[in-house]
């Protein structure tokens, strides 16, 4: 496969944005847009034919959503705690929608898709906490929406309403390093969907390099609401803890933004 540059890519995406509006290539499939344009700039699965490309990831997406998008999975401290399936699950659990159907009727959930700008109605928001260097998880017994009134009073009896003791957190430094690897400078690609006939088009309309990854501003996304903590688990299984983000906010998480 030939190498070409950064500036003979953004040639190629110019290109694309000059031929209007083109089928999905893939029908049905959520990452169409994204399948599509790899197919036009003829790659494979984001192997970006330029020189230093493991530094360099291809992004796209619909300009009309701001859904969120998986940034990268990680665990909470205090790590021996296992603290999803060994703390939250077991004393803020609640019962699973499915218990007694799919599952047993035992069967517990702990599922929370968590906001550093406002508390969740069972009273959990995303903290950061810039003296002791950690993005911590707090709970307010107080915040708790009264249709959960039933769910507290269980919390109460299992430990009490306090602050959680000890608080899940994310050091920095690990934050710093996962969010670093994962969030590579890219082409950032937005293009405008709609319906001709009985199939889904794309125009490929905002092109973009961002570069430069900024810790600062990841963290600001955070007490912004832009990037929340999600939580997933129910009895017997933790499907793991994101770090997911709005993916219209993708650009405020680096320094440099070049338009084209």
């Amino acid at each position: 496969m030939e190498l070409f540059s950064k500036e003979d890519l953004v040639e190629k995406l110019k290109e694309i944005r000059k031929e209007g509006w083109i089928p999905n290539a893939r029908p049905g499939n959520p990452g169409g847009v994204g399948n599509t344009l790899e197919d036009l700039l003829e790659i494979e699965e984001n192997n970006l034919p330029i020189p230093n490309a493991a530094e360099w990831e291809l992004k796209s997406q619909r300009i009309d959503t701001s859904s969120l998008t998986t940034l990268f999975h990680m665990e909470p401290s205090p790590r021996a705690l296992k603290f999803v399936p060994c703390v939250f699950l077991p004393l803020y659990g609640w019962p699973h929608q499915e218990a007694g159907t799919k599952y047993s009727p035992k069967e517990m959930s702990f599922r929370q898709t968590i906001s550093g700008s406002s508390r969740s109605d069972r009273g959990f928001t995303v903290i950061i906490d810039r003296d002791e260097s950690k993005v911590k998880i707090s709970f307010d017994a107080k915040a708790v929406a009264p249709k959960h009134s039933e769910w507290l009073k269980s919390v109460e009896e299992k430990v009490g309403l306090g602050e959680l003791n000890p608080q899940p957190y994310w050091g920095f430094t690990d934050l710093f390093h996962k969010a670093g690897i994962k969030l590579k400078n890219c082409f950032y690609v937005k293009a405008e969907r709609k319906r001709i006939g009985n199939k889904e088009h794309f125009w490929y309309k905002e092109i973009m390099i961002l570069t430069e990854f900024s810790f600062d501003q990841f963290l600001n996304a955070i007490e912004q609401g832009f990037i929340y903590v999600d939580f997933d688990a129910r009895t017997g299984h933790n499907h793991g803890t994101k770090f997911r983000l709005k993916q219209d906010k993708l650009p405020f998480l680096y320094k440099q933004t070049q338009k084209y």
